[in-house]
């Protein structure tokens, strides 16, 4: 874990930086998205029922860009706070940053969403439905600028900010991830138990990886396939896009808790082959 705790120890770490820091950039992410709303509406740019649509996933275009303009004011106000009461850049928070790591995330996750989703198949083919339609490439592009901008920034909170002021305050790793999937499955409570459990353990095994790996490169990869595959490959009644106009639809009510045992034990797995494999240990790579 030395890159990462490398990160972690930049910049001024007192304990009550960590509590104000976060308030002050709810606050400046408060006053972005004010300004920006100002602005849309000056112009008049602003969607119609905007508190209706951007609540619905079947509103496409303003769900998904309204999720992008959200989190990437949460992510401006958490750096900007960070930068002034840590004197921490955005790159300190993000760690290492490899490329090849991002690849790997992305082509495992996949990977394994695709095995999944076929073994669910398998089980209950009637549970399955095609639902694109002629717009469904707009809507996939929409999707993909909202969960990667989304993505990043629960990684940046969490899997920079967050466990690395946890990995300061326990020096070990374990007890950190721990504490980090905790917070992190708290603010997923709202979708209900089983996605809220899965929020936890999915925290857990990413803070473990980043602490490993030496920032957030390879979970941002698994966090985009994970969220995107959700939004617009298969669309599971269960889940909290449910009503997108995605590819396919999963209407399985009886395999929820299947679903989040065989996710979980899919995240375990990878657990094991990122700690497994040299590969991905960062005791001597390090970045700017």
């Amino acid at each position: 874990m030395s890159t990462y705790f490398e990160f972690a120890s930049r910049g001024r770490n007192a304990w009550w930086r960590y509590l104000l820091s976060p308030l002050a950039g709810l606050l400046l992410a408060g006053l972005i998205l004010l300004v920006l709303g100002v602005g849309l509406t000056l112009m008049r740019l602003m969607p119609p029922n905007l508190a209706t649509q951007i609540q619905q996933p079947k509103y496409a275009t303003v769900f998904f860009l309204g999720i992008a303009a959200t989190f990437a004011a949460l992510a401006a106000g958490l750096a900007i706070a960070a930068f002034f009461l840590h004197r921490k850049r955005p790159l300190d928070i993000i760690g290492q940053w490899r490329w090849d790591f991002f690849a790997w995330g992305l082509g495992i996750w996949l990977a394994v969403q695709a095995a999944l989703s076929l073994i669910d198949v398998l089980i209950a083919p009637h549970g399955f439905a095609i639902s694109a339609s002629h717009g469904s490439a707009t809507f996939a592009l929409i999707a993909l600028i909202g969960i990667m901008v989304q993505a990043f920034t629960e990684e940046f909170i969490f899997l920079g900010y967050v466990t690395q002021g946890l990995l300061l305050a326990f020096k070990k790793p374990l007890p950190a991830a721990i504490v980090s999937g905790l917070l992190f499955g708290s603010v997923h409570i709202a979708n209900g138990v089983p996605q809220t459990l899965n929020a936890i353990v999915f925290g857990i095994v990413c803070a473990l990886i980043a602490i490993r790996t030496g920032g957030i490169a390879f979970t941002y990869g698994i966090h985009v396939v994970n969220n995107y595959f959700g939004a617009v490959v298969v669309i599971s009644g269960n889940d909290v896009f449910k009503g997108s106009p995605g590819i396919i639809t999963q209407t399985t009510p009886q395999l929820v808790w299947w679903d989040l045992c065989i996710g979980l034990a899919a995240l375990i797995g990878v657990t094991w082959l990122i700690f497994r494999r040299p590969y991905f240990s960062t005791a001597s790579a390090a970045c700017g």
